[in-house]
């Protein structure tokens, strides 16, 4: 039911943006945007020997992985029939000499067309000119010259891209859940009475944890002004992994991005939050004195390096399930060019991983939310040095 209304709100929202549902055609039926430079793209096989040769094009699980934990300007679901699935978003881009432009990216047919001195660089534009052009990377969005080569024109890309879009979506679900049960409370459900409903009872449970086990065992004395960042944290990342997890969705905090922002804004809420005990401990350490010039520096990158850390274990714990769960079904495939029989007998093996994979990475969700809002309260809770909080030891 999630699902269904997920899909639903996702069209509903790239409707009003004037996205496109894309139903991919062989590019050459399309008359209305400019063809590819030859010198500049490289067919596959299936472009230059026609579909039955498509049929037979080699699997490559490396671009399949990349093409799911990369920001993209679509949502692709599946291929079929030589066909595309997906929805285009909007691409928003801004020139001086050319002012604003809005067009859907369907325009670019994956990367194999260009549109209006623009190119969205796919996979075959890097291998061909890796040597010319080694800092493309596929995906990324250039501007061409005449030749259809990539120039260092500048411009502004405001495009809503399918982390944003799904970012959006997936809080715009949770403010319309969590409003729906806070007027709950204020009819008095779950204060005069027990909480009623599956929203109510489990977001009771969660914000109730989050402000015990993490704010208050943690922090201590003054917790109470600190729970609603923990819980805002913890819910934003909660929500996006939960999401990331539907099959043709964004994997959106397995974007280093979006993992450095919520460790930035960390960094900041605990540097308020320091006091003169916490830097006499950093640039004054309770050690021998020859030690001291030693430990300082130590002492001062720590500031810093816990917080990438932060940063990193997110990213990297939400970017290796999905890579193994992709890796895993990409091997069935890869199986099946080798002969049928392999290809058939491969899933057996495959399957019953992919599905234990996929159970995990649903614990995972929850634990890497905890795991951030926990450290995050750690990290105040150590800035607070010499408060008299009374703060507990985390382990």
């Amino acid at each position: 039911m999630h699902k269904f209304l997920y899909k639903i709100l996702l069209f509903s929202t790239l409707s009003v943006f004037f996205s496109e549902i894309s139903l991919a055609q062989p590019h050459a039926d399309d008359h209305n945007t400019t063809p590819t430079s030859p010198n500049t793209h490289v067919a596959t096989e299936a472009h230059k020997n026609g579909d039955s040769e498509h049929k037979t094009e080699k699997i490559n699980a490396k671009n399949i992985i990349f093409e799911h934990i990369l920001d993209a300007y679509s949502f692709h679901f599946f291929d079929l029939g030589g066909k595309t699935y997906g929805i285009d978003l909007p691409v928003v881009l801004y020139s001086k000499a050319k002012g604003l432009e809005v067009f859907s990216s369907a325009k670019f047919h994956h990367g194999h067309e260009t549109y209006n001195g623009y190119r969205l660089i796919d996979e075959h534009f890097v291998e061909a000119n890796k040597t010319k052009f080694p800092k493309i990377a596929a995906g990324q969005l250039v501007a061409i010259d005449a030749a259809g080569m990539p120039t260092n024109s500048d411009f502004y890309d405001l495009s809503l891209t399918r982390n944003m879009v799904q970012m959006f979506l997936a809080l715009a679900i949770l403010a319309f859940i969590l409003i729906g049960v806070a007027s709950k409370y204020k009819k008095g459900i779950g204060v005069t009475s027990a909480p009623k409903g599956f929203f109510q009872n489990a977001f009771e449970t969660i914000i109730i944890f989050v402000r015990d086990d993490v704010a208050k065992a943690n922090i201590g004395k003054g917790y109470q002004k600190y729970v609603p960042f923990l819980l805002t944290i913890f819910f934003f990342i909660l929500i996006n992994n939960i999401f990331g997890l539907i099959p043709g969705t964004a994997n959106v905090t397995g974007n280093i991005a979006v993992t450095a922002v919520l460790g930035i804004i960390t960094f900041i809420v605990v540097m308020a939050s320091t006091n003169k005990h916490f830097w006499g401990h950093i640039f004054w350490p309770p050690v021998p004195h020859a030690v001291k010039p030693i430990l300082v520096p130590v002492e001062f990158l720590g500031i810093f390096t816990k917080h990438v850390s932060l940063i990193v274990r997110l990213f990297a714990n939400m970017v290796a399930g999905h890579v193994i769960i992709i890796s895993l079904i990409s091997l069935i495939f890869i199986f099946k060019q080798i002969s049928t029989g392999v290809g058939i007998g491969s899933i057996v093996v495959a399957l019953p991983f992919t599905v234990f994979i996929y159970v995990v990475e649903v614990l995972v969700a929850f634990l890497q939310a905890f795991i951030f809002s926990t450290l995050a309260a750690v990290f105040i809770s150590q800035s607070r040095e010499g408060h008299d909080n009374d703060h507990a030891v985390a382990h």
